[in-house]
């Protein structure tokens, strides 16, 4: 099943504002038992755009379809060429501190654990461990026809191989991991297939009108279930992707709090939404409660 991609919303009536208490998140910390599910917000800091919020990717940039990506050989050109540039930027990017903010709980017994909506890999690199990402992770890479996963940066490579003296300047990097580029600038870019069996090779990631894997929604379900309360972290929970699960906490009776500072979908559904940096007041929390950051932890 392919779902229409929904790139905006607009709220159907008037929402509460955002608070500048965060207050209420410190309280479920210290309760533990936190539920996380972060969205592009979190990973601003890092030097990667998010989607919707000030300056956000989609007032410039309409993110790759799933039927445009499996039926075009030039969509598949244009984006691998724009996600061969982007990759060289988006894998060097480096946890801030919200990643490691969030990692930090986790060491310390206080969350049930992290979804993420993003494909960066950031909250790994910061050492939060048995992260669920719902919406894929761009360092892997997979075929469309015989089902074989692969290694993103081996892909780079053959990339890199095929198409010598591709350097081209690009405008911007976008949330998905791809850059602008103009249609000259793609110009002939060389694709490569499958070294296995010759088929279409594509990031392992849910693009805009593709549905989640449904056993990996089963997965964030039963954590939803299981939670004392969902924090949401930089998410506009514009996609019933992650607002699903706000709406199945609500109606649970499982508090929601949300961090970001814009409103969001599901901000009705919500006990607080604190309207603050993500960064600075993750690592303020953690200072509250006694909790050291550290550097980035690779994840092993």
């Amino acid at each position: 099943m392919r779902m229409r991609p929904t790139l905006s919303w607009t709220p159907s009536g008037e929402l509460r504002p955002g608070t500048t208490d965060p207050g209420p998140v410190a309280d479920a910390l210290r309760a533990g038992g936190v539920l996380v599910l972060s969205g592009a917000g979190l990973s601003t800091e890092s030097g990667i755009p998010d989607y919707r919020g000030e300056g956000g990717s989609l007032s410039r940039h309409t993110p790759m379809t799933y039927q445009e990506f499996t039926t075009s050989e030039r969509a598949r050109r244009r984006y691998w060429a724009r996600s061969h540039l982007g990759w060289r930027t988006f894998g060097r990017a480096r946890p801030n501190a919200g990643h490691r903010a969030v990692a930090a709980f986790g060491r310390h017994g206080l969350l049930s654990g992290v979804i993420t909506q993003n494909v960066d890999g950031l909250h790994q690199a910061a050492g939060s461990r048995e992260v669920v990402e719902l919406h894929g992770g761009l360092d892997r890479v997979v075929c469309l026809s015989c089902g074989v996963f692969g290694s993103r940066r081996e892909l780079a490579r053959r990339l890199r191989d095929a198409n010598v003296g591709f350097a081209p300047m690009a405008a911007r990097l976008n949330p998905d991991g791809d850059a602008d580029l103009t249609d000259e600038q793609v110009g002939d870019f060389r694709v490569v297939a499958c070294s296995r069996c010759g088929g279409i090779l594509k990031p392992d990631v849910v693009f805009f009108g593709e549905a989640v894997p449904p056993q990996r929604v089963e997965q964030c379900r039963e954590l939803v279930a299981g939670a004392a309360s969902l924090l949401v972290l930089g998410s506009s929970l514009t996609v019933m992707s992650g607002l699903r699960f706000v709406r199945q906490a609500a109606q649970a009776g499982t508090p929601v709090l949300i961090v970001n500072r814009d409103a969001t979908r599901g901000d009705t559904h919500a006990v607080t939404r604190v309207a603050l940096p993500l960064g600075t007041t993750l690592a303020a929390l953690a200072e509250q409660l006694n909790i050291p950051t550290g550097e980035a932890q690779p994840n092993t």
